[in-house]
């Protein structure tokens, strides 16, 4: 397969002539206030020239981002890859124990993190290595009063802000008032350059860091505009950003790809608010937007969006991070009189290997064709390529979009990719029209609302109660989130119960991942060396349905 042509060397290249190009264009909207592309570069110029000035950074170094959807974190995210710095996307939802394990081996020298959440960094910053302490506030980058009531409510009516103590920390605010008064030599990008750190989970309990470079971003954008372009409108594009964009596909498909079409963002800060966000889309009538099976499900049900929602300008809808399940896909085409075009991806993979085409009327529950420049196979247990029809296999993936492997983990990356082709663990057929259809997952990975969860992470948590004997972790089908955890255990104190075990969960886990079936068991099936058998979990499971 020929290479694909790239027009620009990096994506800090590619963002110096949007901003140029797109200049009195508005950028990003969040809690009605918004920013042109003009108000962003200058912010994010400002925030690259202190990471450089300040804070003495050098090039490669690694800068924490954790946030939800706030004008902050494309101001920071832009600004780090401006200065030539790597981006960590760090998911503010994570418990300090989760947090602490992504920065350590990432190697984070600085992190900006919203003030809702630095308490989590207080306990566990003496265990990185953490130098540098940005703080943000919810309401930073608003105008006055906006910015103090906002700020006001946050920390005190909402008690959103636990206390915390950290050392020389500076405000996000201070950050951009020293960058603006310094200018730094412009940084010289290349593709090969490492853009993100991008970490996905492990089936041995541990998340890896995907090393996402700038020729494997801008390639995934490159092949997703050669699918769209012929039906996006350039510079006019209104996009409801529901999704977080420390997620890779909201990183990619929202933000990446919609600034390269000078698209107007609105970030929605906490989408879980669906009466709030249904508002919102009412009076911003997006011409775009991307989301989950939870998502679509959950507005499918809003009354007030099936009665008062105009979609006459809606013409993209992407769904991705989990199947988009049949149902729901009926009910948004009938209420909103558009098609959700489902895509296929992976974070090694930028993320999107394939996509159902936009204009295809009939829901077929396959995962399209393999976007352009991008090669698939069907492997069988012994890596043969599979070409028949209907045929279960394992996917594997090569194209420009592709990593190079994982941070620090030779063996890792060694077990999965091979001659330049990604195993990507899915197991999956050819319809007879050429679509993908995934059938299963050869991994033991559980995908709850688009996030993946690893059984190993769940069961190490759980097995630290000092009640509990063994346990065993599975994914389950629900209606709500594509799957939930569901444990095994047994019992070591006749004692335990249920809600002791959740309790426990909820300490260690961001919410998606505690489990919300518990079972008692008397043993756990295990293989001969004593391996707990989580097919047999899954067998005993689906025997009763």
């Amino acid at each position: 397969m020929e290479e694909i042509e790239l027009d620009h060397s990096s994506l800090a290249d590619l963002y110096d002539e949007l901003f140029i190009t797109y200049a009195d264009r508005p950028m990003f909207l969040n809690f009605g206030v918004s920013y042109t592309y003009q108000q962003i570069d200058q912010l994010s110029q400002a925030f690259a020239n202190y990471l450089v000035s300040s804070l003495h950074m050098q090039k490669g170094e690694r800068v924490a981002l954790v946030m939800p959807n706030l004008i902050q974190l494309p101001i920071a995210l832009i600004g780090a890859l401006r200065a030539g710095m790597v981006v960590v996307n760090v998911n503010p939802q994570y418990t300090s124990r989760e947090m602490h394990y992504q920065l350590l081996d990432s190697g984070a020298t600085t992190i900006v993190i919203l003030e809702n959440f630095a308490n989590k960094l207080s306990q566990i910053i003496d265990y990185t290595l953490i130098k540098n302490v940005i703080i943000t506030k919810i309401g930073d980058l608003f105008p006055q009063p906006k910015r103090f009531i906002f700020n006001l409510v946050n920390r005190y009516l909402n008690h959103g802000c636990p206390k915390y103590s950290l050392f020389n920390e500076v405000s996000f605010m201070q950050a951009l008032r020293h960058g603006a008064k310094h200018e730094i030599k412009k940084v010289e990008h290349s593709l090969d350059d490492l853009a993100f750190l991008q970490y996905t989970g492990g089936t041995t309990g541990r998340p890896k860091g995907a090393l996402l470079t700038n020729k494997n971003l801008l390639s995934n954008m490159q092949q997703i505009e050669m699918l769209y372009g012929d039906v996006v409108n350039r510079g006019k594009e209104r996009l409801i950003a529901a999704l977080p964009l420390y997620h890779v596909f909201a990183l990619t498909v929202n933000l990446l790809f919609m600034s390269k079409l000078g698209g107007y963002m609105d970030l929605i800060t906490d989408p879980r608010k669906i009466n709030m966000l249904v508002k919102e889309m009412i009076s911003f009538k997006p011409t775009c937007i991307t989301g989950v099976n939870t998502l679509f499900n959950a507005l499918t049900f809003n009354e007030e969006f099936a009665n008062k929602f105009k979609h006459n300008d809606l013409h993209i809808v992407i769904g991705g991070g989990m199947a988009v399940q049949r149902s729901v896909a009926q009910r948004w085409e009938k209420i909103t009189g558009t098609s959700i075009s489902e895509g296929y991806g992976l974070t090694e993979c930028s993320p999107i290997v394939a996509v159902v085409n936009a204009d295809q009327e009939e829901y077929t529950g396959s995962i399209g064709n393999p976007i352009p420049y991008t090669q698939v196979k069907i492997v069988d247990d012994q890596e043969q390529e599979i070409k028949e029809y209907n045929k279960e296999g394992e996917l594997w993936v090569k194209g420009p979009q592709v990593t190079s492997g994982y941070w620090k983990r030779e063996k890792d990356t060694k077990a999965a990719i091979f001659d330049g082709w990604f195993k990507t663990g899915d197991i999956v057929i050819r319809l007879p029209n050429g679509q993908l259809k995934i059938v299963d997952r050869k991994k033991d990975m559980i995908l709850v609302s688009g996030f993946n969860v690893y059984p190993n992470e769940i069961e190490e948590v759980v097995a630290t109660h000092h009640k509990v004997k063994e346990v065993g972790a599975i994914g389950v089908k629900s209606a709500n989130s594509g799957e939930q955890v569901k444990i095994f255990v047994v019992k070591k104190d006749p004692s335990l119960t249920q809600e002791e075990i959740i309790a426990h969960c909820y300490k260690y886990l961001t919410h998606y991942k505690v489990p919300k079936q518990v079972e008692f068991l008397p043993d756990l099936p295990k293989s001969n060396v004593g391996k707990i058998l989580r097919m047999k979990l899954r067998n005993l499971e689906n025997e009763r349905k």
